[in-house]
């Protein structure tokens, strides 16, 4: 599957540089005044409710056309750019190729002149309002967006010793260990998502742990250590006895949500944290975590589902993770390769166009029941991700990390 995963990702490359780091997201649509009012009408009436399906369904449907109507325009997300970033140096690693270190340094570039300054660090958010406990401006800064940025600089600093990108992971952190804090016991603490409020979110709290104590070791700091290791106390108290873990953590109220792409996140998260401490509660957690996820999110071993109980829809978010995620941890779970390659032989025959990008997904229509195939090249949600996974397959097929 080499060659198949250079040419895929050539293409995709391709069509990146083409197109630009502009783009449509899958959330930026419901931002929109009247998507939010139709939204919360919905949550309150029947009849808006329905009205509101049809609507959705319409947006899935006729993605562009919708957001052309609405007059939502494409525009460049930090998260992407730091994805990308992310993917491009560990391409210039696994390529010898300093085409690669040009496109990586354009998108820091980039995240440096766009970062937001609050009280405490620097931190990125997403360039379109979204929905929370309450809605969250536009351009808020916050965990998820800021630790992927955060990785971007961390290998840039690796790789070359970069004093400065260290400097932008101090800064970093100083925003991440600033987020509100439920202080649960003396042992566990939960970061919350944004400075707006307290909330809890298992695959966060790990992303800004991870962060926190790999920084925290390379600097010293031992108060980041130690917040971060309270952090992971928290989390992994809270695994469900099959060995997942909800998407949320109490005392939030548990709706088994449980999907593929979270639990990617909570898996790496749980690997490097291991890695860099060499806990055992955390690498039990970890197995027990992947049995559960090898076991439930794969139909035929190929195709990512959504959830254990639910096909649809086959996001390409899913498809990415996956891939992502299992060569990540082949250091430690090698089996998992072949099922990482079985995932992106079926995610380049079923989603990749042949202009090199890739579909958002195989969606199920809510009135139908029918599968139908959403063709529009998501930027961050997307081809960011599967160059991501590709990058990641690549470096994987080499048995090279950074």
């Amino acid at each position: 599957m080499g060659i198949e995963a250079l040419e895929s990702m050539h293409s995709l490359n391709g069509w990146i540089e083409k197109n630009g780091f502009t783009g449509y997201d899958p959330y930026d649509v419901k931002g929109n005044r009247w998507v939010i009012w139709l939204t919360r009408a919905g949550n309150r009436n029947a009849f808006f409710a329905a009205i509101r399906e049809l609507i959705f369904e319409v947006f899935y449907i006729f993605p562009v056309l919708s957001r052309k109507i609405l007059r939502i325009y494409p525009q460049v997300n930090a998260k992407a750019m730091g994805i990308l970033a992310s993917s491009y140096l560990d391409l210039y690693i696994s390529q010898q190729n300093s085409h690669y270190l040009q496109q990586a340094k354009q998108c820091i570039e980039w995240l440096k002149s766009n970062g937001v300054q609050p009280e405490s660090g620097i931190g990125w958010g997403y360039p379109f309002t979204w929905q929370s406990a309450s809605m969250i401006p536009a351009g808020t800064p916050n965990g998820i967006v800021t630790t992927a940025v955060g990785d971007a600089f961390w290998k840039h600093y690796k790789i070359f010793n970069d004093k400065e990108s260290l400097e932008y992971c101090v800064e970093i952190s100083k925003f991440l260990n600033s987020l509100p804090v439920d202080f649960l016991n003396q042992d566990q603490i939960c970061y919350s998502y944004t400075p707006l409020f307290i909330n809890h979110v298992h695959n966060l709290n790990l992303f800004v742990a991870e962060f926190l104590i790999k920084t925290g070791l390379e600097t010293g700091n031992n108060n980041w250590i130690s917040s971060g290791h309270k952090a992971v106390n928290y989390t992994i108290s809270n695994q469900l006895k099959n060995g997942a873990f909800d998407y949320n953590g109490p005392p939030e109220r548990l709706y088994n949500h449980i999907d593929n792409y979270h639990t990617g996140f909570v898996l790496r998260m749980l690997h490097s944290i291991w890695q860099l401490t060499g806990r055992e509660d955390v690498f039990l957690a970890l197995q027990q975590c992947y049995s559960h996820f090898i076991s439930h999110f794969f139909e035929d071993k190929r195709i990512p589902k959504l959830m254990p109980g639910r096909k649809y829809r086959i996001d390409i978010h899913s498809c990415a993770e996956s891939i992502h995620c299992l060569c990540t941890l082949s250091t430690t779970f090698p089996e998992g390769v072949k099922l990482a390659d079985n995932i992106l032989n079926w995610t380049i025959d079923h989603l990749q166009h042949k202009s090199g990008y890739f579909f958002y997904g195989i969606l199920k229509s809510r009135f139908t029941g029918l599968p139908f195939i959403s063709k529009i090249p998501y930027i961050r949600w997307g081809q960011a991700w599967m160059l991501r996974a590709l990058t990641s397959y690549i470096m994987c097929d080499n048995n090279m990390k950074v």
